[in-house]
């Protein structure tokens, strides 16, 4: 394989430092822009190439000594920054948005505020998904993706999970962990930080989950091949207060991992949506309420639509304590309920939407769901993403619905994770 000395330039969706070489982009994973590396090439394409760090020659300002054993090349693949300095990591992921709305989004100046930061760089994790390995092992991925790695700590659990983790053992005398790993595929640790709850939910390979004893405080659920959910001990879902409002979460809800950094992104949305009080707002891709309903104190009607049926159930849940003639959900894929509010509002809601909440999966909400919303016509969406080349693919079509970008404001959810957070503002042109 090629050894190089390579000048690195910029930073690339996805954490990795990149240079030129040989008229070919080359990624570095573990690098750093400014620095100068001796790498070795280990993967080649016609226009790009990714390399393994060597050496690093020149060493930017703001390396830092990771404080975490298992961080590093061909080492635990749960993170990818702890080796950059915190402020440095914050004007990272402002680069990475900018560029991904530059060259995907097509917009040539995109208005992106500095990324705001989270309360505890460390110790902020309250949703882990950890691996079972084929000889039972319990642990993450290694950075190629295919081995599992066993670790004693991760430093980014929130204390709650990093407790339950250190206690956390598979299998006994009678039933040894390589058995059980032929019908547990992953073990998903949740903790709510209002309450000190903790949940254990077991992915399994199969339908049904074999007699289960967890010498532990905590519920727990099987999840099972097919995604049904059983209770096995406890209560299914947890309960976490954000913003004042608490919020009921079931194992199959979607909910950030890091409720400090939810605060956040409450607090830009209401900024960027500047509600008013006799707007209806339009939550799409809801959840359990999180946005929508925080917000209800600021609108005169809220209007969710969600398509997962757990969800649903919290949101109705959550929404209680309001006024129902204020709040309205409509269940089902998010494409197929904006088109029927687009040729009917009968039945539906009993006024357009002047407001519109999108907050898509991690990898967008495609062509269908954007120009469905747009097609309603609200004066103002706002789109909470978490995937900084979802947004910028997704923009595109919001461009060509009618919209424009305000602003974007990056919020960093994941701290020594590459991952970026942003809430954006999309205006009605006209």
């Amino acid at each position: 394989m090629t050894t190089i000395t390579l000048d690195l330039t910029a930073i690339a969706h996805g954490g990795e430092a990149l240079g030129h070489h040989a008229e070919k982009v080359v990624f570095v994973p573990y690098a750093l822009p400014g620095e100068r590396v001796r790498a070795r090439i280990v993967e080649e394409r016609a226009r790009w190439a990714r390399a393994e760090l060597l050496e690093v020659m020149t060493i930017s300002e703001d390396r830092v000594e990771p404080p975490c054993p298992y961080f590093g090349p061909g080492l635990c693949g749960g993170c990818q920054w702890q080796h950059v300095a915190y402020p440095r990591q914050l004007a990272l992921k402002q680069e990475i948005v900018v560029d991904q709305l530059r060259r995907l989004g097509r917009i040539a100046d995109p208005p992106v505020q500095p990324t705001l930061p989270a309360d505890a760089p460390l110790g902020y994790l309250c949703d882990a998904h950890l691996t079972v390995g084929p000889q039972g092992q319990l642990g993450l991925l290694r950075t190629d993706g295919r081995e599992v790695i066993p670790i004693d700590r991760c430093l980014l659990l929130h204390p709650l999970l990093d407790e339950l983790h250190g206690a956390l053992q598979l299998g006994d005398e009678e039933e040894p962990a390589a058995e059980l790993a032929a019908w547990l595929a992953h073990i998903t640790l949740r903790a709510s930080v209002a309450s000190g709850e903790r949940l254990l939910i077991f992915e399994g390979r199969a339908e049904a989950p074999p007699e289960l004893e967890v010498d532990l405080p905590v519920s727990c659920v099987f999840r099972s091949r097919s995604g049904r959910i059983q209770p096995l001990i406890g209560r299914p879902y947890l309960e976490e207060q954000v913003a004042g409002r608490v919020y009921r979460v079931s194992a199959a809800s979607p909910f950030p991992a890091n409720p400090a950094g939810a605060e956040l992104l409450i607090e830009a949305t209401r900024r960027l949506l500047d509600p008013q009080p006799d707007d209806l707002l339009l939550d799409v891709s809801c959840g359990v309420g999180l946005l929508g309903l925080t917000l209800s104190d600021a609108v005169g009607m809220v209007v969710g639509v969600e398509e997962n049926a757990d969800a649903c159930d919290d949101f109705a849940w959550n929404a209680r304590d309001l006024d129902a003639a204020r709040v309205a959900l409509h269940e089902g894929p998010a494409a197929e309920v904006l088109a029927a509010l687009a040729v009917s509002e009968e039945g539906l809601t009993s006024r357009p939407a002047d407001l519109a909440i999108i907050t898509p999966p991690r990898l967008g909400v495609g062509e269908e769901v954007l120009r469905a919303l747009a097609a309603l016509g609200p004066r103002r969406i706002v789109y909470v993403s978490f995937d900084p080349a979802a947004l910028a693919r997704d923009a595109t079509t919001l461009q060509d619905g009618g919209y424009r970008l305000a602003e974007v404001q990056p919020i960093d959810l994941f701290p020594q994770m590459a991952r970026v957070a942003s809430v954006s503002r999309w205006d009605k042109v006209g």
